[in-house]
């Protein structure tokens, strides 16, 4: 069940001319004055006047189209900052290989380093050893004193005896000279390997330094972007919160304006529709809120208009019979009867929405 507010002022206005249009409106603006008195009060937007609520909503439209802007530059900002992630990435991809080669670089030259340390030692004991046989060698000879030919020849007993002697003088100096020559060579391959183990080391320090160097570089590319992006995360936030609240400042607005609009039209209609009898003021006795009743009737008995709503309530047929109004439509039942079946339809507030002048109006 529904009732309908629309009268057939809409014709009669177009017949009307501009400068009486004003004079009505001003007698509108009385009439919200005196509503305004009554004991439902209008939304405080709705005594603005509608130059002042259009200009408001102007300047929140240009608000709100400045926020629009910014919200998309910001995000143009972090699609473009996506890009730069995505460059960033790829640069770190490659750091990330070269750190990992360096780690596989460092491991080698670790091991081969464990290795020259251990053949280094081994060296080390073999050197020691010879040195320790020669030393026992040249101690020996030095104490036995030098054995020369002659004294061998004179010593012998017999050519075999001789042979065997000069084989064994043969074979003692060649294993002294084998030994000077082993002694010599283990001296130089531990050289060869210290220096080789310094190169080593050298080495390790160079690629752990490498390594970590890159690292401080990834760490400071991943800081770089993480404190960018959350800047233009909150500032984007921001502004859509701005945004946001902007549009609801203009939805307010475009209400406050409707409802204004409304009403004038309401007032228009009261004032066109004069001729069916004086406009009864809010001591009138209405049974709804006379805010209502003047954006539906402007306080006239209507005859009905083209959805059959009649009245000073504006009432259709259906919803008047089902109410308990007595013969064919409201505008031809007193006043008290049209208040009886009003404030059944009222029922305390419960039935409000049944006119749609109450949104207009503000009352729920």
């Amino acid at each position: 069940m529904s009732l309908r507010r629309r009268t057939n002022s809409d014709a009669v206005r177009g017949r009307r001319s501009s400068g009486r249009r004003a004079t009505r409106v001003g007698a509108f603006i009385t009439m919200l004055a005196i509503a305004a008195a009554a004991a439902v009060p209008l939304a405080s937007s709705a005594n603005q006047s509608l130059g002042q609520l259009n200009s408001s909503l102007g300047s929140v439209q240009a608000r709100e189209h400045s926020l629009a802007a910014s919200v998309s530059s910001l995000n143009r900002l972090i699609a473009s900052l996506g890009s730069q992630i995505s460059l960033v990435q790829s640069r770190e991809a490659v750091v990330r290989v070269a750190l990992a080669a360096d780690e596989t670089r460092l491991t080698q030259a670790q091991r081969a380093l464990a290795r020259e340390r251990a053949l280094l030692a081994v060296l080390k004991g073999r050197l020691a050893r010879a040195q320790m046989i020669l030393g026992r060698q040249l101690v020996s000879n030095y104490e036995s004193g030098k054995v020369d030919l002659v004294t061998v020849v004179l010593q012998a007993r017999g050519f075999t005896d001789l042979l065997d002697r000069l084989d064994y003088l043969h074979a003692a100096e060649h294993q002294q000279q084998a030994l000077i020559s082993f002694t010599r060579t283990a001296k130089a391959a531990a050289a060869a390997a210290a220096h080789q183990l310094g190169g080593l080391e050298a080495t390790d320090r160079e690629i752990t330094n490498e390594a970590a160097l890159r690292e401080r570089a990834l760490a400071g590319m991943n800081a770089l972007l993480s404190s960018r992006e959350a800047a233009l995360q909150h500032a984007r936030a921001a502004q859509q919160t701005a945004l946001a609240a902007a549009r609801a400042r203009g939805a307010q607005l475009q209400r406050a304006i409707s409802k204004v609009e409304a009403e004038q039209a309401a007032a228009e209609a009261a004032a066109e529709q004069g001729s069916f009898g004086p406009a009864l003021g809010p001591s009138g006795g209405w049974a709804i809120p006379y805010a209502i009743v003047l954006c539906e009737s402007g306080g006239q008995d209507l005859p009905p208009n083209s959805a059959g709503a009649s009245g000073y309530y504006q009432i259709i047929p259906s919803t008047w019979r089902l109410f308990g109004g007595a013969g064919a439509a409201a505008y031809l039942a007193p006043k008290s009867e049209q208040d009886a079946v009003a404030s059944r339809i009222w029922n305390g507030g419960a039935g409000a929405s049944n006119w749609v002048c109450a949104g207009i109006v503000g009352i729920h």
